[in-house]
């Protein structure tokens, strides 16, 4: 695996309902772009920051989860923000293209306010109305 990118513990949020063992793989609709089909699976070490990710899956009004993960094989820093979008790797997120295993669902993340989510719809709306919203896939 190389160099120890972060030790984690690791988080991904989504809408899915997972149990303890279950995988979560690549394969999917991207939340902010679903027209496009994800080469990898994304997690961060930050528990709000995939409680932020559980909200932008459910908008479609299904409930939002958050699961601790551990990565089954090798990860890198998720170049849709490292460097892209901050500096360095603040956000601590990062991809895989192999299994995330769950670990357990995590409750204590903390939820957007109905203003703070209604700005990430708009957000939403106007990346995918403009096309240079790209995924690095």
């Amino acid at each position: 695996m190389g160099e120890v990118l972060d030790e984690g513990p690791f988080f991904h949020g989504t809408k899915a309902e997972l149990q303890p063992g279950e995988h979560l793989t690549a394969g999917f609709n991207s939340n902010y772009r679903p027209e496009v089909v994800m080469n990898h699976i994304y997690f961060t070490a930050l528990r709000d920051g995939a409680g932020l990710a559980a909200e932008v899956a459910a908008m479609d009004g299904a409930t939002p989860h958050v699961y601790e993960v551990v990565p089954t094989g090798p990860f890198e820093n998720d170049p849709n923000v490292t460097d892209k979008k901050f500096p360095g790797n603040p956000t601590r997120s990062f991809r895989s293209a192999a299994p995330l295993r769950v670990v357990r669902e995590v409750t204590d993340w903390t939820r957007l306010t109905p203003e703070a989510l209604q700005m990430w719809r708009d957000r939403l709306a106007s990346i995918r109305a403009d096309e240079r919203g790209e995924i690095i896939n």
